[in-house]
């Protein structure tokens, strides 16, 4: 079974709002709220690719229940800790020519809710995928990630870890399976601005050798580069579309990634279906959808 961990799920109020202006009144041209979280939106991009997976973190408030409830009518499995006070964020999206985005806070996990996330990550066996993705709230420990994977280090668990700046870095002596940063948070990493491949390369390989078997870093409009557990490099152009929403893109990398590996177990494979997932997403309103992904898939295959 696939398992995705969402800390701080979202409902994402997405707008668009033309010519917008800092300080006056803006009036939206469309507007929607979806549910958001990257664990979230792995777990909704695999429902799409047809991979049954639940999705574990926590709830609070009304919000919360939106959350729930909008994902059960995807037909998402949902298993959710419900947080007695506060209420999950709510992430604002300003769309128009770029993306401005607000991003809340999240309610506060005492060692309690903690502790029961950790008893139910606990029960997964030899076979099973986890995914840990996306921020944490402040109150959580910034061990956490690491900590998980730690507790089930004695296990054959297929580990994906998207996330950045320590809370990804502390968990690559685990060796996580897949990780991907962007070339801006690889940047962040290692100090440096990253604008090409031959870098995101140099860098990624650091990646690996610090303990990632596989390092994906998407490039936007660039395109992505890969080095796998052998070190081999994989490379990839952009692939032809409008770009119409960034959210979720690299999430849906990350589910591409797994669902392509899982059929064929081979890393080529898997990398352009990432590349597909994302890109399909990238050309879409919201996340994208099997078929255009399979369309984007057979495309890159024919340029290689």
């Amino acid at each position: 079974m696939i398992y995705t961990v969402t800390f701080n799920p979202s409902l994402d109020y997405v707008v668009t709002v033309e010519n917008f202006e800092m300080g006056k009144t803006n009036r939206t041209k469309d507007e929607y709220m979806i549910p958001g979280g990257k664990g979230i939106n792995v777990s909704l991009m695999l429902n799409n690719l047809g991979y049954h997976n639940v999705a574990l973190g926590f709830t609070a408030g009304f919000t919360g229940d939106e959350i729930s409830k909008i994902l059960k009518e995807k037909g998402c499995d949902i298993d959710f800790i419900k947080v007695e006070k506060g209420f999950s964020r709510v992430n604002v999206k300003v769309k128009n020519d770029t993306i401005t985005e607000i991003n809340g806070t999240g309610p506060v996990l005492d060692t309690g809710y903690i502790g029961r996330l950790l008893s139910r990550i606990d029960q997964l066996k030899d076979g099973d995928v986890l995914v840990l993705a996306g921020s944490i709230p402040a109150s959580a420990d910034k061990e956490i990630y690491s900590k998980i994977m730690d507790m089930l280090s004695d296990r054959k668990i297929m580990t994906v870890v998207d996330a950045t700046k320590d809370l990804l870095l502390n968990t690559l002596k685990f060796k996580p399976f897949l990780i991907k940063p962007n070339h801006h948070e690889l940047g962040e990493i290692f100090g440096i601005e990253i604008n090409d491949k031959e870098n995101a390369i140099k860098y990624a390989h650091k990646l690996h050798d610090m303990g990632a078997e596989n390092v994906i870093v998407s490039m936007a409009g660039e395109g992505a580069v890969m080095v796998d557990s052998t070190g081999k490099v994989y490379s990839t152009c952009a692939p032809k579309g409008e770009f119409v929403n960034g959210v979720g893109a690299g999430d849906s990398m990350v589910a591409g990634f797994i669902a392509g590996w899982l059929e064929k177990q081979d890393y080529e494979h898997a990398f352009l279906m990432g590349v597909s997932a994302g890109s399909a997403t990238a050309f879409s309103e919201g996340l994208g959808e099997k078929e255009e992904i399979t369309k984007i898939f057979r495309d890159l295959y024919k340029g290689k």
